[in-house]
């Protein structure tokens, strides 16, 4: 009998585990509602911003990098044009808070950026995860030891004004992605 047991709670089970398994994010499909806390430390809340306004969420490896920092930087150039075309950045990282203020203030970004540390917002998505890690770089002329709790794949993704995954881009350059999502917001005019 207890085998019995054992097998039905497995085979109820079964469509849940199908749906983990094939949980991403496609294009057309709603986007995930998800929640972190921004380079504040203030709880950042996408049903807050998601059907706005064009919302890029991009996904990056960790802050003060070579390629995170292309990337970064590129939205940060590109950021006038985006917002002329009604678009709002988030960068989205397994940094903590403490790193991602580093960052903006080592690079002056002007966009959000999340500190997924638990890589929940990133698996809402889809977006592959690998461990942490922790790297030191000199920030105004002191050692600082940036932590962060994972590190996501570099995956790109527009939201729409309705709410739906407009673009998906697993093979970011990372220091064209601002140039690419330009050219991709004028297509949806």
């Amino acid at each position: 009998m207890k085998l019995l047991t054992s097998m039905l709670a497995g085979v109820a089970l079964l469509p849940l585990l199908a749906s983990s398994l094939s949980a991403g994010t496609e294009v057309g499909d709603k986007s995930p509602t998800f929640e972190a806390k921004d380079d504040t430390g203030a709880v950042w809340k996408s049903d807050q911003h998601v059907g706005k306004e064009v919302l890029v969420v991009y996904f990056y490896p960790a802050d003060m990098t070579g390629g995170c920092t292309k990337q970064a930087c590129g939205f940060r150039d590109d950021m006038k044009k985006l917002q002329e075309k009604g678009v709002q950045v988030i960068g989205v990282s397994g940094d903590e808070v403490r790193n991602h203020q580093l960052f903006k203030k080592a690079y002056d970004l002007n966009f959000t950026l999340l500190a997924d540390t638990d890589g929940s917002v990133a698996k809402a998505f889809g977006v592959p995860l690998k461990d942490g890690g922790k790297i030191t770089r000199e920030i105004d002329g002191k050692d600082e030891v940036l932590e962060r709790g994972v590190t996501a794949a570099r995956w790109t993704f527009v939201i729409d004004k309705q709410g739906k995954i407009a673009m998906k881009n697993t093979t970011v350059n990372a220091a064209e992605d601002s140039k690419a999502i330009i050219k991709f917001v004028e297509s949806l005019n």
